[in-house]
């Protein structure tokens, strides 16, 4: 057989075939640095005393199969997530997954009587609660074509029409934060069923999160999600320095009732106090209209106002004094019979009472906290008794006292298992 010579100065036999055997022979045969050659799996027989070789091209190139396999494995990623890197990879999916269009949701039985910015928060719990409370006041969302105010309630079978969403993506919870999470909110449960949870908030930790809050209990309450997914349900909410009682649904079910019995005034809540002063009339009843005022510096706040002004909403509270030390401070009991915005507080500082170390609303000129006394809002609520969504059982639990309102109680001498009066007080 005629030979010639390759570029190399090697023979090159005139079969292309056996040329093609004898490169990947040659290739396969240089072992890397540290580890021995290796005949490739699957490769054709050789010559005799040569490993078993494979086109080069079957060994580089990967099936179509596996590139399309290996996009689909990322969810929302596009066709051809296969060829791009792997950050751009996860910048497309994100996109894909968090970017709605304008969508159009009926309200479910289950969701009937929900007020409508927590309906959204339910239905999208990525969106932020500031930002679901100003694609509503914006008028961007529309309910059976009309507008609504985010506290008014949606009923069963309306058509709530959503704008475009750009929601937050939400980094994987750690497990080691989703356990710290649990153990915090196991430490503070009241009172717990398959239905319902009662917390204990402590005071300082809000409610839900807010422009500059990121740690609140609606977002601790993601530690909770079930089998299903499904978050346990704020049915109401306390003031951010407002320690105590706090319910939560643990379902869809229960919070749609528990909101009901909120609504009807059928649970009954009893808070405690320590104001300043001393009211002239130990057992009473503030019944006034509340309303929101923008103040110079961009903050806001409620105050009392006139039938028939702008967003005025009746606001109706018994007080009773059970202790009083000297002149200076009163501990009273309170029982709000409708659920305002700082009702409350605002209430008790219309009368001349302000309640202590509450930084918006307390009005008492040169006065001063007596020492020992920590200037924090002394505002506890303290019982609340409120049917159960399935059995209609009451459930009756109650908050013990803050640490820094335990401070003042020990000051003083008062005693928390002291008469309490407010108990007497009528329910409407």
């Amino acid at each position: 057989m005629t030979q010639t010579r390759s570029p190399r100065g090697g023979p090159r036999p005139t079969s292309r075939k056996l040329a093609r055997q004898d490169a990947g022979a040659r290739k396969d045969a240089r072992p890397r640095a540290g580890k021995a050659a290796k005949p490739a799996a699957g490769g054709k027989p050789g010559k005799p005393g040569k490993p078993a070789t494979k086109p080069p091209a079957a060994r580089t190139a990967k099936p179509a199969a596996a590139t399309s396999q290996a996009g689909a494995s990322r969810p929302g990623a596009p066709g051809v997530a296969g060829d791009l890197p792997p950050k751009r990879v996860q910048r497309a999916a994100a996109a894909a997954t968090l970017a709605t269009g304008i969508q159009t949701l009926v309200v479910e039985p289950d969701e009937g009587e929900m007020r409508l910015d927590r309906f959204l928060s339910a239905r999208f719990p990525q969106l932020a609660f500031t930002h679901i409370q100003r694609i509503i006041r914006t008028g961007q969302l529309r309910v059976d074509g009309k507008r609504m105010k985010p506290n008014e309630r949606l009923a069963a079978g309306q058509s709530v029409r959503v704008p475009p969403l750009k929601m937050e993506e939400q980094r994987p919870r750690s497990p080691t934060r989703n356990e710290s999470d649990v153990a915090f909110l196991q430490s503070i449960t009241l009172y717990e069923d398959k239905d319902v949870l009662v917390l204990n908030k402590p005071a300082g930790l809000a409610s839900q999160g807010g422009s500059g809050t990121t740690r609140h209990v609606d977002g601790l309450l993601e530690a909770l999600r079930d089998e299903k997914g499904e978050k346990p349900r704020l049915v109401h909410r306390l003031d951010k320095e407002t320690a105590g009682c706090l319910v939560v649904a643990k379902s869809r079910f229960a919070a749609s009732v528990l909101a009901k019995s909120f609504r009807s005034r059928v649970t009954r809540k009893v808070y405690w106090a320590i104001v300043a002063g001393v009211p002239k009339t130990r057992q009473g009843r503030v019944s006034t209209y509340i309303a929101k005022e923008m103040l110079p510096d961009g903050d806001s706040r409620m105050r009392v106002a006139q039938h028939g002004d702008d967003g005025a909403e009746h606001a109706l509270t018994y007080y009773a004094v059970i202790e009083q030390s000297a002149r200076k401070l009163t501990w009273v009991s309170l029982k709000p019979v409708t659920g305002r915005t700082h009702q409350l507080r605002v209430h008790m500082a219309s009368v001349g009472h302000p309640i202590i170390g509450d930084p918006k609303y307390f009005n008492v000129e040169n006065w001063e906290l007596p020492g020992g006394i920590q200037n924090r809002l002394h505002l506890l609520a303290r019982r609340i008794v409120v049917p159960h969504p399935r059995t209609g059982k009451p459930i009756d639990v109650t908050a013990p006292l803050p640490p820094h309102m335990q401070q003042t109680f020990n000051l003083l001498g008062l005693e928390t298992d002291a008469y309490d009066p407010i108990v007497e007080a009528p329910e409407e």
